[in-house]
């Protein structure tokens, strides 16, 4: 076959030609310039980012003939060159440690390392997948290593440096190469679409710098079999039939659906996403970068994407990343589900389950609806009767006679005149019957209550308590005006809150615990117990009766 894959046809023939990687041209450039030349090095990376390609290209300029000394720029012309990329020199020797990681494979090698060089300068070894040597291949490898000869360089190329010994890493020089992707590989690859003279879209180069994760031999790969795809032109939609990606459209609407609480529409939107017929591994995995960019846009603003502005405004920072776990939580468990669809169901389900605003579209029966009505019963709207059947009754907490005593103080003022007058223990125990979001009973617990004048509720609260997310605020003022039965504001001022709902809570608790404890070592059957088998009480084992 005369038709040459993209991959090899472009793999570059000199540093300059090296996408991604200055930092390591620069350094092996100025080793070269400065004869510096170190004895071994260690390539690393993840696959196709030019490791392999990096040793060739540095085994042409140690022995390239265009001038008496190592040049920086090959010439890729002499037979030295020309040898080397066609892979007969005698003074390259490039072994797969993968396929060939025994000691008697390294032995061979190393015979051949007191040798002089046949035609150039120096004799360049480059050991692909070094991490895959056996333990006794690099025991075989350390002296050559550490003392080679001067006309020898050693070059070890691997995915995992992780796994090579110390003794080995000591003794090279490491060079990390980067991940390529961005604009560095699309840029890269217009320029080639252009020399190949093939219509494309940026939204296709896009797809796949993409989903080249980072791989400059993956993103050639699949550019050539999207061109293969789309019979010579480029079209995104091509590409994302042949990636089995989808709209990211379809995957915003869904996620506003699960903020908004919407479980119908946002198993809709699941529903026109499956009409594209992607893998629902792949829809995970999108749902996942999408939050993750949502993410990013809440704290750099680093984005154009308008679909992304907009979920970044809407959610606040902890849904976020609540999503975002419960999503990576789930794709960590999806190979070992039985059923793919049901395995990403359930991962919205769950979304939706843990939304702090509690705005499912599900409507409770009207069973459920009469036992949360009988639970909720608004301190207002009970009745004088209803009221004296609730605290006629032997069977009341003091901390319950204290709540009744507070209700009926509310009970006994005009509705529309009870706004303007309660005091702080009135709003605790409003606060507390609120019907209100984690989230939010925990930011605005924090609160003490001021006034309530004029339509307009204020609380004092720290700086750090003031930091309230916008759709908490508005969740909480929503209860406040269902409550109250009218339209009211929220203001917080800064300032003290050390009588706050949560911390009136807090003590309330210190108390009791405190009384249990002084009810149990003042209790003279105990004392006489312990004082008899000459025990102690363990400390915190003491709880009040609940």
């Amino acid at each position: 076959m005369s038709y040459e894959v993209l991959a090899r046809k472009y793999r570059p023939t000199n540093f300059d030609e090296v996408v991604g990687q200055d930092h390591i041209i620069q350094a092996l450039s100025n080793s070269i310039l400065q004869d510096r030349m170190h004895q071994a090095f260690i390539f690393s990376g993840t696959r196709g980012v030019g490791k392999t390609t990096l040793g060739r290209i540095l085994a042409k300029c140690l022995n390239c003939l265009s001038a008496d000394s190592p040049v920086s720029t090959p010439c890729n012309s002499c037979s030295n060159c020309e040898e080397i990329k066609l892979g007969r020199s005698l003074d390259f020797y490039e072994q797969d440690a993968a396929s060939q990681r025994g000691i008697d494979a390294m032995k061979g090698l190393l015979q051949t390392v007191p040798q002089s060089p046949s035609n150039g300068r120096f004799k360049v070894y480059l050991l692909d997948e070094a991490h895959m040597l056996t333990t006794e291949s690099f025991n075989a490898l350390l002296k050559n290593l550490e003392e080679p000869p001067k006309h020898v360089v050693f070059i070890l190329a691997t995915t995992n440096p992780e796994k090579l010994p110390k003794t080995v890493q000591s003794r090279c020089l490491q060079l990390n190469l980067k991940t390529v992707g961005g604009v560095v590989l699309s840029s890269h690859l217009k320029m080639i679409l252009e020399s190949e003279k093939i219509n494309f879209d940026d939204e296709s180069i896009e797809l796949i710098s993409d989903a080249a994760s980072g791989s400059v031999r993956d993103a050639l790969t699949l550019l050539d079999q999207a061109i293969a795809h789309g019979s010579g032109v480029l079209e995104a939609e091509n590409v994302k039939k042949l990636l089995g990606t989808i709209d990211d459209s379809h995957l915003i609407s869904m996620l506003h659906s699960v903020i908004d609480g919407s479980g119908q529409s946002a198993f809709d939107d699941l529903a026109k996403i499956e009409e594209l017929s992607p893998e629902y591994e792949i829809i995970l995995k999108s749902i996942i970068s999408v939050l993750h960019k949502t993410s990013l846009e809440k704290v750099l603003q680093n984005t154009t994407d308008e679909n992304i502005k907009g979920l970044a405004i809407k959610i606040d920072d902890e849904f976020c990343q609540l999503l975002y776990e419960i999503a990576v939580n789930s794709y960590s468990k999806f190979n070992v589900h039985p059923n793919p669809k049901e395995a990403l169901e359930i991962c919205i389900l769950r979304m939706l389950a843990f939304n702090p605003l509690h705005k499912l579209d599900a409507q409770p029966n009207k069973q459920n609806t009469e036992k949360k009505n009988l639970k909720t019963d608004h301190p207002l709207n009970i009745t004088q009767e209803n009221f004296s059947k609730k605290i006629n009754t032997n069977a009341i907490s003091d901390d319950k006679k204290q709540e009744t005593k507070v209700i009926e103080t509310i009970i006994n003022t005009d509705p529309s005149k009870s706004a303007a007058v309660i005091s702080n223990d009135q709003w605790i125990q409003i606060f507390n019957s609120l019907s209100l979001s984690p989230f939010a009973r925990n930011y605005f617990g924090y609160l003490e209550f001021e006034s309530f004048n004029n339509l307009a509720l204020v609380l004092i609260g720290s700086d750090e308590d003031n930091k309230i997310p916008e759709n908490v605020h508005m969740e909480f003022k929503s209860a406040c005006e269902e409550y109250f039965k009218k339209t009211i504001s929220i203001k917080v001022k800064n300032g003290s809150s050390s009588k706050s709902p949560i911390h009136a809570k807090e003590k309330q608790e210190s108390d009791r615990q405190s009384k249990a404890e002084k009810d149990v070592l003042s209790d003279p059957s105990i004392q006489k117990f312990l004082d008899k088998f000459d025990g102690n009480i363990k400390d915190g084992s003491i709880k009040p009766i609940n």
